[in-house]
């Protein structure tokens, strides 16, 4: 049996919000960068007896060259938009390049712990850290970052329970910061919430890198190692209703994520479809290519985590709808996406593929996609309901 669902529809504002670069993501950045690095390379020419001069000039153009690299591949793949986004990435290194990162962070868009509801910006929303260990399953502390949305601590608002997206970021070197600066989750909500076009609902950004972001984990039970799969859906998914008034069963519940975030929301959503009735996944992919390494060449474990093989026989004892938003610029992307798309229709899911044009894979797409995905969660979900 097939089942579609329908592409969700929003307005120009909110789309063309979703699709603009920031301010560290211009062309005009490399632009004027590169040209910078051209005249210091004809005036070394000029000045080539100028042994000074000379070696000056070369070491400029070289800086200029090299900055040009780096902030033309940001103009394309859209990681750092602003000032703040940059400061939050140095702050994730040590010694001086940290001590940049805190130079330039204002401190206006730091969370905040769970126990002080003091607003951090001007719509009545918060951002809040919770911390999650588990060492049962090799997991230590992450640092999961919660969006709660307007009117959140109101006291009127006391008996209110919400819906929840939990959102994992991508693979290698990604973090719970990402889908904040990156993707722009903060933002997208306000504008979503002020258009009323989704109810408040709780954005929760995880931290799956087991405290080691170098490694390509994938969300993983990795034999011998983190057991990531297992705590997102046995500790993190508690402790968040516990902490917060939440809609605490399936029905309030999506996993999504971008990338290889991505693939662990459809392996995980897949094989916990009793605690997630949603899916909303951006650049998806369905097996482990490159990354099947990780599990050591253990075979049951690989067919269990493979979801193009799995996904055909798979007996669904819940439904799950799932959203799989693409770049048309990345056509394995919408490839995979409408396979993935296909298998769960033929098992009788609700499933849509969403295609951005002109975008690739990259953090661009991520971010032009969260309102569709958002929105496609907004219509599975129960209105909050009081306790």
């Amino acid at each position: 049996m097939n089942v579609a669902t329908a592409d969700p529809t929003l307005p120009d504002e909110i789309t063309n919000r979703a699709r603009q670069l920031g301010p560290l993501e211009s062309p005009l950045i490399w632009w004027t960068l590169a040209g910078a690095a051209v005249i210091l390379l004809a005036v070394m020419i000029g000045q080539w007896n100028n042994r000074r001069a000379r070696r000056w000039t070369m070491s400029g153009a070289v800086l200029c060259l090299l900055l040009t690299a780096i902030t033309g591949v940001n103009s394309y793949v859209g990681y750092v938009r602003t000032a703040d986004d940059l400061s939050r990435l140095l702050e994730r290194a040590s010694g001086p390049v940290n001590g940049v990162g805190q130079l330039l962070d204002d401190g206006k868009d730091a969370p905040d712990a769970p126990t002080a509801p003091i607003p951090i910006r001007t719509d009545g929303a918060r951002t809040e850290t919770l911390d999650v260990a588990d060492p049962a399953n090799a997991v230590p502390t992450g640092h999961h970052l919660v969006l709660l949305p307007p009117g959140y601590y109101d006291p009127a608002n006391a008996a209110r329970h919400y819906p929840v997206v939990y959102l994992i970021h991508g693979y290698p070197f990604g973090g719970p910061t990402d889908w904040l600066t990156s993707g722009d989750a903060p933002g997208t909500l306000q504008a979503l919430e002020s258009a009323n076009l989704i109810a408040p609902m709780i954005v929760v950004s995880l931290d799956m890198t087991a405290g080691v972001p170098s490694q390509d984990w994938e969300c993983l039970n990795v034999p011998g190692g983190p057991q990531l799969e297992t705590y997102l859906a046995a500790t993190v998914v508690p402790a968040v209703d516990t902490h917060y008034r939440t809609i605490a069963d399936r029905a309030g519940r999506a996993l999504g994520g971008m990338s290889g975030g991505g693939f662990g929301a459809l392996n995980i959503g897949l094989h916990h479809i009793d605690e997630f009735s949603v899916l909303t996944i951006a650049l998806p992919y369905d097996d482990l290519n490159d990354s099947v390494g990780v599990l050591h060449g253990d075979q049951a474990a690989i067919k269990a985590d493979t979801p193009r093989a799995y996904i055909p026989t798979m007996a669904f004892t819940s439904p799950i709808a799932t959203i799989l938003a693409v770049g048309s610029g990345a056509p394995t992307d919408v490839t995979t996406a409408r396979r993935i798309a296909n298998s769960l229709q033929q098992r009788g899911q609700e499933a849509v593929v969403h295609v951005e044009q002109g975008f690739n894979h990259t953090w661009h797409t991520a971010r032009a996609v969260l309102p569709y995905l958002l929105a496609f969660a907004n219509a599975h979900f129960p209105q909050p309901v009081p306790s």
